[in-house]
């Protein structure tokens, strides 16, 4: 499962840097599909929709800091445990409910992030 940022989060900034898939964003931050990946130009994410990469999104949070599910893989594939979590002062990287993935779809996704067909 991806991790996220409860609202507990102090918007310290610990966790940032730590994210080896550039999934964590300052609030209000926009974002990219190409911050810290291989991805680049139109990417198919296998469901029948192309996303440019280097187009910016939305931002996630106005209020804290925020981790693009689509990006997070739990540090798998790079780390034995999520860094965020591990850095976290307070504690509110955690587990998020709303996106339950298995080990093999959170590998599948740093390999496609970092290692594009």
């Amino acid at each position: 499962m991806a991790i996220h940022i409860t609202e507990e989060c102090i918007n310290c900034g610990a966790c940032e840097p730590e994210c080896p898939n550039t999934a964590i964003y300052e609030a209000g931050a926009q974002w990219k599909y190409a911050d810290g990946t291989q991805l680049r130009g139109l990417v198919d994410f296998g469901n029948g929709v192309l996303i440019d990469a280097n187009a910016s999104q939305p931002p996630i949070s106005d209020e804290v800091y925020y981790i693009v599910p689509s990006k997070c893989t739990e540090c798998m594939g790079f780390h034995e445990e999520p860094q965020c979590a591990a850095v976290c002062p307070v504690d509110c990287c955690v587990p998020d409910p709303e996106h339950v993935e298995t080990a093999e779809v959170l590998l599948a996704r740093q390999a496609f992030l970092h290692h594009p067909a």
